[in-house]
């Protein structure tokens, strides 16, 4: 055998022998998985299924017996109505890290959020919109929808908002919400009614009023429509519920735990910043606490040939938490 060939075969009895050590302390981690919390001379099939069925419950959900919409009631003595919203209830309360993660987060954002609904004049329930749309993250969709309030481009831009390579005010949270008032408004001079508005946000304005005129109804709770929007209203619902009252949904959440608004001042600039990076130093900050706080500045630098104003939020003080009541 030559050198190469004993190298390439000492290689393969290395290979193999930790191959074999790699699946025995696999199967040990296993049997300790499966043994615990079960002594050893009770480890066999049956009393681990009875120790599964004292410490693993899942329960049925109890389903609210009135319910309301932006001050429209929810039929839920209709049996199909009832069942959707359980549905609803059941996926949210079930997925529990994103409903804890939406719990924490809307503490932060629902009160600039509901601040410029009142100030709007739209239904202050809208904003679970918000919620089933991000889940109050900065999140990308498919079809490229972003912000908390998944506004495409174009229709970011035809209400107003500033997209491009170096500003997205879909994500300033100020003016997409704003955006999101005036789209609102918009199919409710067409509509009358609000559940129906917020359908239209998931199927387009044009689409809601195609089924109210085929299926003769201005009910959202009546119309026959695709599985999104048959669903999207009733996440809105399981979202309010939920937020309103984590606690009758198995969610244990101290005042500490929840996330606090940011501590921020407003500074309006009017010229171009060529570096933001330097700019934050200046403002006795960085360029990580200058993006979180203005997630909307999409580049390094920020051109602004045409001066115009914009609103940077910067850290009041030095970005500590301050102390909760536990």
């Amino acid at each position: 055998m030559s050198a190469k060939e004993s190298k390439g075969s000492n290689r393969l009895r290395n290979i193999a022998f930790f191959s074999i050590i790699a699946c025995c302390v696999i199967v040990a981690m296993r049997a300790l998985t499966f043994s615990v919390n079960i002594p050893a001379e009770k480890n066999n099939d049956t009393l681990y299924r009875e120790h599964v069925a004292e410490n693993y419950k899942i329960f049925s959900l109890a389903t609210p017996d009135k319910m309301e919409f932006a001050g429209e009631r929810v039929p839920l003595e209709d049996i199909d109505i009832r069942e959707r919203l359980d549905k609803e209830l059941t996926i949210n309360t079930y997925w529990h890290s994103a409903t804890m993660f939406m719990i924490k987060r809307s503490n932060r954002w629902f009160p600039t959020i509901e601040r410029i609904l009142r100030e709007e004049g739209i239904p202050e329930d809208f904003k679970y919109i918000a919620a089933i749309e991000s889940n109050f993250d900065h999140v990308v969709s498919p079809a490229g929808a972003s912000g908390f309030w998944q506004f495409l481009r174009a229709t970011g831009q035809s209400y107003g908002l500033e997209v491009n390579g170096f500003v997205d005010e879909r994500y300033n949270l100020e003016k997409a919400t704003r955006a999101a008032c005036k789209y609102f408004k918009d199919p409710y001079a067409v509509l009358g009614n609000w559940t129906l508005v917020a359908a239209s946000y998931n199927m387009g304005v044009g689409g809601v009023q195609s089924k109210v005129k085929e299926q003769q109804s201005k009910n959202y709770y009546d119309l026959y429509l695709n599985s999104e929007t048959h669903r999207y209203v009733f996440r809105a619902l399981a979202a309010k519920e939920i937020l309103s009252k984590p606690a009758d949904y198995g969610f244990n959440v101290r005042p500490k735990d929840l996330y606090p608004a940011y501590e921020t001042k407003t500074i309006e600039i009017d010229s171009s910043i060529s570096d933001l990076k330097s700019f934050a130093q200046t403002q006795g900050t960085n360029l990580k606490i200058l993006k979180l706080l203005n997630p909307w500045l999409r580049d390094s630098s920020l051109p602004n040939k045409v001066r115009k104003k914009y609103a940077l939020l910067l850290p009041k003080e030095d970005f500590a938490l301050k102390p909760v009541a536990p």
